[in-house]
């Protein structure tokens, strides 16, 4: 019997020549990241264990992306604690405001996470650079700790579900809607501790930015990691951006999954995540006058170009619902300055949006669009749980910036299609 493109990854960073789902392995690590939340609780974990320095000042990785620029003074005290430490390590990879993006989009930007590589990070979006063909999971912060200390760490090997995708992409559905789609299909533990694996024709024709949204999302149903074979766009995609070797990984064509799902989505609506769940996916058209006060466009599920040019194609010479307040955020420096550079950042401040620097910010309800009582929000972030992004009363609508773009426009949850 075969083994997936998960179970290869993992059996070579363990030198072994085969693994099992179930089996418990200590696998090398590649890149350890950590954010201003999770290094300021890692680093006194470490230091327990009797470590004052990490295994590798080049593998791990610290990113003040989440309270950045400092929200008040306790978070500034806390990112104090990473920046701190970074200094003492001499971490080649710090990124800080001003040259920071947002994690999970940020190092795959840099050529830091490649195909083949086994990645932890203390975030559970981690699982973003499965796009790559990578082995990428989110950790607590004792395993962070560890990773951080001996660059190694045990895993108990995933088993596979293969999700085949047919048909062709209809105008304004993404990477997003296929995401959201497929957890309202399984439910939020419907890959509990499994291994995503995106195949079909539609994901080959993705675009690489839409792969990392898939991968982002997978965590939303469970999974341990999300992975989609690379290929041709991902060699693109990497080959200018990498400082070391990498390898392409594929599943064997016996390999075994534990369950297979085919979905043909060629009539597939934008989907629209309602409150308070991913997994509550609608159509789009099934939202009936859904008033809004708030658009989010960015995080790092949709922050990246491609999510920046849809948003823009809608709202270019049009004028935001007076009512609705749009906040968009780039993912990365470069990511704002291509969008300068392309006339994006004129479009969304002329439609009446406000524009931010690179930052996980309302995502998590830390800071730059927390919401009020009672109040909605469509957002291209990843998660809609009660309280997520402000008050416990507030409501948010996951989608992808399309119909959050229309909703811009129309002061209630839109399909696209109405207004292009």
């Amino acid at each position: 019997m075969g083994m997936t493109i998960t179970e290869k990854i993992l059996a070579a960073h363990a030198g072994t020549a085969k693994v099992e789902p179930g089996e418990i392995i200590s696998v090398g690590l590649d890149v350890v990241l950590a954010n201003d939340i999770t290094a300021a609780v890692a680093i006194p974990e470490l230091k327990k264990m009797g470590f004052t320095n990490v295994f590798d000042n080049t593998k791990v990785v610290f990113v003040m992306d989440h309270f950045v620029p400092n929200s008040d003074v306790k978070a500034a005290m806390q990112c104090k604690i990473g920046r701190d430490f970074a200094r003492a390590c001499k971490l080649e990879h710090f990124y800080d405001a001003g040259t920071m993006g947002i994690e999970h989009v940020l190092l795959p930007e840099k050529g830091l996470v490649l195909p083949g590589d086994v990645i932890i990070g203390g975030d559970s979006h981690t699982c973003t650079y499965g796009a790559l063909g990578a082995f990428s999971t989110g950790v607590g912060s004792t395993d962070l700790a560890a990773g951080m200390a001996r660059g190694q760490l045990w895993f108990k090997v995933p088993a596979s579900i293969k999700f085949i995708y047919k048909g062709k992409l209809p105008v304004f559905v993404s990477g997003k809607d296929l995401i959201l789609f497929t957890i309202g299909r399984i439910g939020v533990d419907g890959a509990l501790y499994k291994a995503m694996e995106f195949t079909g024709e539609v994901v080959e024709e993705l675009s690489v930015d839409s792969r990392f949204t898939m991968c982002n999302m997978a965590v939303e149903a469970g999974a341990k990691n999300g992975i989609i074979a690379p290929d041709k766009k991902i060699e693109g995609f990497v080959k200018n951006r990498a400082r070391r070797p990498y390898r392409f990984f594929n599943s064997d064509p016996d390999a075994l999954y534990e369950e297979t799902y085919e979905f043909d989505i060629s009539e597939l609506e934008p989907q629209v995540a309602f409150p308070h769940l991913p997994s509550n996916t609608k159509n789009v058209s099934e939202a009936d006058n859904i008033l809004i006060d708030q658009v989010v466009i960015g995080s790092c599920t949709n922050g990246r170009m491609e999510d920046l040019r849809v948003a823009a194609d809608i709202l270019k010479g049009r004028k935001i619902h007076p009512y609705v307040r749009v906040i968009v955020i780039p993912a990365t420096q470069d990511i704002y300055l291509q969008a300068i550079q392309e006339g994006l950042i004129e479009i969304f401040i002329q439609a009446g949006a406000a524009v931010s620097t690179p930052t996980c910010g309302p995502c998590f309800g830390g800071h730059m669009g927390v919401l009020a009582a009672g109040e909605r929000c469509v957002s291209t972030t990843n998660r809609n749980f009660v309280g997520r992004m402000g008050h416990q009363t507030s409501e948010v609508y996951l989608a992808g910036p399309a119909v959050a773009a229309a909703s811009a426009l129309k002061g209630r949850i839109a399909d696209p299609r109405e207004v292009v």
